[in-house]
């Protein structure tokens, strides 16, 4: 492989703004739906169920 075409093949700069694009679309993406699903009355009353079970473990 000729030095040229070495640097052309090993340089991904461009690269790595468009993975932390995705990931951030991805993270944002997840974010709503975690919000969409525990703002819903039955997800916020499972988890308050577990909560409580999980202090009456700890405090009996």
């Amino acid at each position: 492989m000729t030095n040229a075409l070495a640097r052309v093949v090993a340089d991904d700069r461009g690269m790595s703004t468009a993975e932390y694009a995705v990931g951030t679309v991805a993270a944002v993406g997840f974010g709503g739906l975690l919000v969409k699903l525990l703002s819903s009355p039955e997800a916020q009353k499972l988890l308050w169920g577990l909560i409580e079970r999980a202090l009456s473990w700890v405090f009996g």
